[in-house]
């Protein structure tokens, strides 16, 4: 059996494979296989690197051209054995193996070695490409247009999530479907055809029971959730007040009673939004606890559901910005103010915020460098006393507002204040009230409520100093 292994391939093998198309594949394996074991070195004992080109280069390209070069070595194989076919040149008997060659058995340990490190690279390779093209960096970075939705993702509170646990699916048929979407998304980009801004929501996203119900538990009973949130007036003080709420966030209690705004939601609820950003509502359907089913409707739904997208309410109808979300400028410039960040002891400082990072800047780059630099000019043509005594303070509000603007507004792909809506709570959009409105009613009469206290308390409205705050201990 080895003997007609050695004469009808070994022999063949070695005397075709004599070509300069298979040598010059040896040559381009060994080279970028060299090349990828080196870097794999370097990350493993040495400094990571968080370039997301380096990570195409080493992790996609090199293998692509390692893979290459292994099959050149057959290609060339087959066309030097046509070639001397057509020229009636293949030997009836091919150059002799000699065995106690040492050198011929040295380069045959060689030949061996060598296929067994390529099998090994192989297999590296296909997994850390792979590996790599789930990684945020990859995602976020390797991608310009999604700049936006990156940045957004690394300030978030699921920045610890892979962005894949969400966009991806388990198994092989929802890898392919990704990258077969990945490949039209890349073509796109090629051809400068993509969308501005990036359409939200996702609809092919899958389900909240299978992303976001495996690492919370909708059930869960939370209670009460006391919010604090802090505004800042457009006086020269830059008054404080404080609203203070107590969230009913609920859930399924110890006696598996439903209460609370997860609570409520927890049962089957469809409905249909006739705009692409599921803001207007017009039909709601609730399937009740003895299981009937109740309709609610504005005048636009009110002989049946209207043309329009049909969903089954679930966590991303409300948490619809979860892992990228984009803020209002004033809620920016209060968090800043309120977290320290930019100090309410800069006179006006709320206003003339608030007015710079609305303004129209072509770019980013013009944004960083216009921002601070108008706040400064207000302050020594305004305040020249404030700028005598508080430029560090100027000059860190400065910057507080150029991170503000780059973390929400993206001139090239279109994303400015309010460009995508957060349907959590009502006061920035609608939110809410797409549903709670008092305008869907049901043929009996009743309406899906607007009660207030059905989700929250107000122990406070835009109040100085709440007397509940330091009731509470808090202020």
């Amino acid at each position: 059996m080895f003997q007609k292994f050695r004469e009808g391939w070994v022999r063949p093998a070695l005397f075709f494979g004599n070509n300069p198309i298979s040598l010059a594949g040896g040559a381009i394996t060994s080279a970028s296989g060299v090349t990828m074991i080196g870097y794999w070195l370097v990350e493993v004992f040495g400094r990571p690197n968080d370039n997301p080109y380096l990570g195409i280069i080493f992790f996609l390209l090199l293998p692509a051209v390692f893979i290459a070069g292994l099959l050149l070595i057959p290609v060339g194989v087959f066309v030097r054995r046509r070639a001397l076919q057509k020229a009636g040149l293949i030997p009836a008997q091919f150059p002799k193996i000699d065995l106690n060659d040492r050198i011929f058995r040295h380069g045959l340990d060689i030949v061996l070695v060598a296929t067994i490190v390529n099998l090994l690279v192989v297999a590296m390779a296909s997994y850390r490409g792979a590996a790599y093209m789930d990684s945020p960096q990859f995602c976020g970075q390797s991608c310009h247009v999604m700049h936006p939705e990156y940045t957004a993702y690394k300030i978030s509170a699921h920045s610890h999530v892979d962005c894949v646990e969400c966009h991806i699916g388990s198994g092989a048929s929802s890898y392919f479907a990704a990258k077969v979407n990945g490949t039209k998304q890349l073509i796109e980009v090629s051809i400068d055809r993509y969308p501005t801004p990036i359409p939200s929501p996702v609809t092919s996203l899958r389900p909240a029971r299978v992303i976001c119900e495996g690492c919370h538990t909708p059930a869960r009973f939370v209670g009460e959730k006391l919010l604090v949130k802090s505004s800042f007036a457009d006086d020269e003080k830059n008054t404080e007040t404080q609203t203070v709420v107590v969230l009913h966030l609920g859930g399924q209690d110890s006696l598996s009673h439903l209460t609370g705004i997860h609570g409520v939601h927890l049962g089957h609820i469809e409905y249909v939004a006739t705009d692409s950003t599921r803001t207007t509502i017009p039909w709601v359907q609730r399937q009740n606890a003895d299981g009937s089913q109740t309709v609610y409707a504005t005048a636009a739904g009110a002989n049946g559901p209207p043309q329009g997208e049909r969903r089954v309410m679930d966590c991303i109808d409300c948490h619809n910005r979860a892992a990228h979300t984009f803020v209002t400028a004033e809620d920016a410039i209060n968090r800043a103010m309120a977290d320290g960040a930019i100090s309410p002891d800069l006179p006006w400082v709320h206003k003339q915020g608030l007015e710079l990072l609305k303004a129209n800047y072509a770019t980013e780059d013009e944004a960083r460098v216009k921002i601070p630099e108008q706040l400064a000019a207000f302050y020594r043509s305004q305040h020249p006393d404030v700028m005598a005594t508080k430029a560090a303070l100027v000059k860190s509000a400065g910057d507080e507002l150029v991170t503000l603007y780059s973390q929400n507004v993206f001139p090239f792909m279109k994303v400015t204040w309010g460009t995508h809506p957060n349907h959590i709570g009502h006061m920035s959009y609608p939110g809410c009230f797409r549903c709670h409105d008092g305008d869907h009613a049901a043929k009996n009469g009743t309406a899906i409520t607007q009660d207030c206290a059905a989700c929250h308390n107000l122990l406070a409205v835009d109040e100085p100093k709440p007397k509940v705050l330091s009731d509470l201990g808090i202020q």
